[in-house]
């Protein structure tokens, strides 16, 4: 198992509602220091993190975030002031009611008015696989490959479950080929991380990954 290429994939995550500066500072230094692909933080400390970090790492943050129900409008704000304050990759939540009502012309309308405001840089879209069903979730990767996103992503990790095996499986057999992956939630392992990425994931989103090389107990996202 390759740790190293394992730590290249992962966006270093802390979104709780109780974050602190001091932890968020703590993503960051972990995050440079064993290489990540980038920190997953609010949008409240993506100034701060950016202007601390110094282009060491990029800095991705989340938007719609964790129910999806937010307008088209808001999003694109979120997307545009994150952009503004240095984030360098967005992270949105789809409209899960929308997917439920089969309203996919708009799902992908919202997710290329979103992919417009953030222009070359990286969106990867939360479709929250545990709250689909198989059909919606192919219906979803149908979506977001034709949406112009960059990434299709599991899970926010704040509903009924993370990441899944075979729903990383279900992503690679029905993306596009330019539409990379990303699981998140509920990678609790070393093992976890190197099946989801031999899956065909190239990102993972986890707070896990960074204290389990550190050799420290890892809970949480």
């Amino acid at each position: 198992m390759d740790n190293k290429a394992i730590l290249a994939a992962v966006d270093h995550t802390l979104l709780t509602q109780t974050a602190t500066w001091e932890e968020i500072k703590q993503i960051c230094d972990d995050g440079a220091a064993y290489g990540c692909a980038s920190v997953c933080i609010p949008a409240s400390y993506v100034k701060q993190a950016a202007e601390y970090l110094e282009d060491k790492l990029p800095v991705c943050t989340v938007i719609g975030f964790p129910n999806g129900y937010s307008t088209t409008a808001v999003k694109v704000f979120e997307a545009k002031d994150a952009i503004a304050n240095g984030a360098k990759e967005i992270d949105m939540v789809i409209n899960i009611g929308w997917a439920k009502d089969g309203r996919w012309d708009d799902l992908l309308a919202e997710i290329k008015a979103v992919k417009a405001a953030c222009g070359e840089l990286v969106l990867k879209v939360i479709i929250e696989t545990c709250l689909l069903t198989e059909e919606e979730k192919v219906r979803m990767c149908r979506v977001v490959s034709e949406s112009g996103a960059d990434y299709i992503k599991t899970s926010t990790g704040f509903s009924t479950a993370g990441a899944t095996r075979e729903d990383v499986a279900l992503f690679k057999a029905n993306v596009a080929s330019h539409v990379r992956i990303k699981a998140a939630g509920g990678i609790s392992s070393l093992q976890d991380a190197a099946d989801f990425q031999a899956l065909g994931a190239d990102r993972l989103g986890t707070s896990r990954i960074v204290k389990l090389v550190k050799g420290q107990q890892a809970q949480g996202y």
